[in-house]
């Protein structure tokens, strides 16, 4: 059996949380510049984060949601079974990220106002535009040493360093804010009420064949497990499905 969880938010915020989670993950995993063309999918991913930040009010949302999980770590701190040094540990991490985020410079000004950065981010919105005919100054920045080139890339993801690790603490409590539950799909359908929900967790057997879909907004959502594509295209469930559902 090999589980997989598949998430899905249901509000525009959450949404641009997991985006820029995914982004994060990229980022790292192509700052090594070990492959040819890690570099291209670093700076893929440092533009299309400068887009999502600048296109929703990133930063103000994450110190609303800090402020939320502080006043709820201090309520939680007095319940007696709760193990206190762990959560003051985690109560002083989400207040210093707070100011952190606070205070920080606007991202998006810091990152655009880069001369480099600057110079070569409109030819990344063309298809195959990342040649080294097209850019150049590109090509001549990925042949200096390397020490040139970890000091440029410490200094970007520097910039966005407190948004990662708030982002990061705010979907880790979202996730372990509910416990995962055994659910039917009846017919491979499931729907309810999503008054108060942000985040929809479905966790299901990948060797089944199924895999969950979902539609929804802040009223109500609705999961349909469809088979994997084949010569005949997707095809919807009709039997029963048993499957892990968590909501937050």
């Amino acid at each position: 059996m090999a589980k997989v969880v598949y998430e899905h938010p249901l509000n525009e915020k959450v949404r641009a949380y997991l985006r820029l989670e995914h982004l994060f993950l990229q980022l790292k995993a192509s700052s090594s510049f070990l492959h040819a063309y890690q570099p291209i999918s670093f700076f893929e991913s440092i533009f299309s984060l400068i887009d999502i930040v600048e296109r929703n009010d990133v930063r103000n949302d994450i110190v609303k949601d800090l402020e939320r999980y502080e006043a709820l770590l201090v309520k939680w701190s007095q319940h007696p079974d709760v193990q206190d040094n762990v959560l003051q540990e985690l109560l002083q991490k989400v207040v210093s990220l707070q100011q952190q985020v606070q205070h920080m410079p606007k991202v998006c000004n810091t990152l655009k106002s880069d001369k480099f950065l600057a110079s070569i981010r409109q030819r990344f919105a063309i298809p195959g535009g990342s040649c080294g005919f097209d850019l150049p100054q590109l090509h001549y920045w990925l042949h200096q040493p390397e020490a040139q080139r970890s000091a440029d890339i410490s200094r970007w993801l520097k910039v966005i360093e407190p948004i990662e690790r708030a982002i990061d603490v705010i979907l880790s409590m979202t996730r372990e804010y509910s416990q995962f539950s055994t659910h039917t799909a009846e017919n491979g359908f499931f729907q309810d009420s999503a008054e108060g929900l942000e985040l929809l967790r479905i966790r299901y057997d990948s060797t089944k064949g199924v895999y969950p879909t979902v539609s929804g907004n802040k009223y109500r959502f609705a999961i349909k497990f469809m088979r994997f594509c084949d010569e005949n295209g997707r095809t919807t469930v009709e039997d029963n499905v048993n499957y892990d559902f968590a909501s937050s």
